[in-house]
């Protein structure tokens, strides 16, 4: 098998945060998890020495690959190169603009204008909230997301109000979309194992934004204030960040929270209401 040949050559070392997938099963499952990508664009975060790739280049009318490792990405460019419908992007996701993607044109795989765009990776666990910021930024181009990442990571993701897991990242990432846990696997699924379980996770793009009347980036700022400091209450949170008391008490009784209450044990409904009393102007 030519491919298993290749993937033998590459690199093992973890550079840039790198832990290879080795797992048969785990890379079919990640696959699977996106659904049928034969008539879709598929982005590939980090695609290492290629074996979710090959999965990817059978089924995906088109594949874009971001790799930074200016080892593994020539490496990738010629283990793909009969294959048309596949793209390697020698670049840095983080400066990745996902929207240019979705109307990358120049391709015969190209997909029609406004069409979102599936994306998949495995994650270095190091600039994992990063990467899933940008993604979010990037909401209105991405239908949905499949992403190995770490345990507790994806713990945090689809917590729910009132438990400790439940913060920042949480609520962030339920504003913007629906999460799944699939599966967890154990350091040995990896080469290197890395010193944590992974999971992945299944980010289906719904945002709430207008359903919950907030605008984005006030909403998002609005809940970084109501965690800054996640152990205190919401209300002296609230207090720090300069809002007025008596309106701070007010909004409270009005949306029916507990002058005790800290943020991780309000849902995101709550929350809006809260923000939308505090900012009237916003309605």
């Amino acid at each position: 098998m030519p491919q298993a040949a290749q993937s033998v050559q590459m690199p093992q070392r973890p550079k840039l945060g790198q832990n290879f997938l080795v797992s048969p099963t785990a890379q079919a499952a990640i696959v699977d998890a996106l659904g049928d990508v034969s008539q879709r664009t598929v982005v590939e975060i980090g695609p290492g020495r290629g074996a979710i790739t090959a999965l990817l280049a059978a089924r995906a009318r088109r594949l874009l690959a971001i790799e930074l490792d200016r080892d593994l990405a020539p490496r990738l460019r010629e283990q793909f190169k009969d294959q048309p419908a596949v793209e390697i992007l020698e670049q840095n996701v983080l400066t990745t603009d996902f929207a240019a993607l979705r109307d990358k044109e120049g391709s015969t795989n190209a997909g029609s204008p406004g069409e979102k765009l599936l994306v998949v990776g495995n994650l270095p666990y190091y600039i994992t909230t990063d990467i899933l910021l940008l993604l979010f930024r990037f909401y209105a181009a991405i239908e949905r997301i499949v992403l190995m990442i770490q345990r507790e990571v994806a713990d945090r993701l689809a917590a729910r109000p009132g438990i400790s897991d439940y913060g920042v990242l949480s609520a962030t990432t339920q504003m913007y979309a629906r999460v799944e846990k699939l599966l967890t696997l154990p350091p040995e699924a990896f080469s290197p194992p890395p010193q944590v379980h992974s999971t992945v996770v299944r980010l289906t793009m719904s945002p709430r934004f207008d359903q919950l009347q907030v605008p984005v980036e006030e909403f998002l700022a609005f809940i970084r204030t109501c965690f800054a400091q996640k152990r205190k209450m919401l209300a002296k949170n609230l207090r720090n960040a300069g809002h007025d008391p008596a309106a701070i008490a007010s909004a409270l009784v009005s949306c029916s929270i507990s002058p005790r209450s800290r943020a991780e044990e309000i849902d995101l409904p709550t929350m809006a209401c809260l923000f939308r009393h505090l900012h009237p102007t916003q309605d």
